[in-house]
């Protein structure tokens, strides 16, 4: 059962965003769950710095005031993310990858030991036990296809933090056939809420 929820979007899109459209259909599916909300095209992230990267390899001990100021924002994202037991993540395909809003979060979130961890048999993710579902909106790039660079990536950097268990909803011929996209999608979010 969905305790919390952190749900994502990322389309610098509000109105007519097929992606918040869904995201938000897979949200209230979960009428009892606490629901944690990060809009990161509203309240767009910072990119990485050279002081953030310094604060970030600086044992967590030995920060300044300065380091840990740096890394404020970062902690709270870690924070949101290890609380959820479900993610739903709106994504819309920007020329053929994640949005820039979205790498700002992943950027921020990706953190040697906080979500993951190096040890001698290679690198273990450290956030099991979740389960993503991705509300994912494009014009013509299709899920899987030759040209779609975002849901691999996206399925590879959360395995790398532990989380194996993504669902892909997805609307992804918009531009070429809307009504067969949508109907699709629709029915995707649908048999999600009859397997809740």
């Amino acid at each position: 059962m969905t305790n919390t929820i952190l749900h994502i979007d990322s389309s610098a899109r509000h109105t007519d965003s097929v992606s918040r459209d869904l995201s938000a259909r897979i949200v209230a599916d979960h009428p009892g769950a606490r629901v944690i909300t990060r809009d990161l095209a509203e309240t767009p992230l910072p990119h990485v710095t050279e002081d953030w990267v310094a604060a970030n390899f600086s044992p967590a001990d030995t920060r300044t005031p300065a380091q840990q100021a740096v890394l404020a924002q970062s902690d709270a994202l870690v924070a949101e993310l290890k609380e959820a037991d479900t993610v739903v993540i709106g994504l819309p395909i920007y020329n053929f990858s994640v949005p820039a809003a979205l790498k700002a979060w992943i950027d921020l979130v990706g953190r040697v030991g906080l979500t993951f961890k190096y040890t001698e048999q290679g690198p273990v993710g450290l956030l099991t036990g979740k389960r993503v579902i991705v509300a994912l909106a494009s014009g013509g790039t299709e899920v899987g296809s030759e040209i779609d660079h975002a849901t691999p990536y996206l399925r590879f950097i959360l395995g790398f933090m532990g989380i194996t268990d993504v669902t892909v909803v997805a609307a992804d011929r918009l531009g070429i056939d809307p009504e067969a996209s949508m109907s699709k999608a629709l029915e995707q979010v649908a048999a999600l809420r009859e397997a809740a």
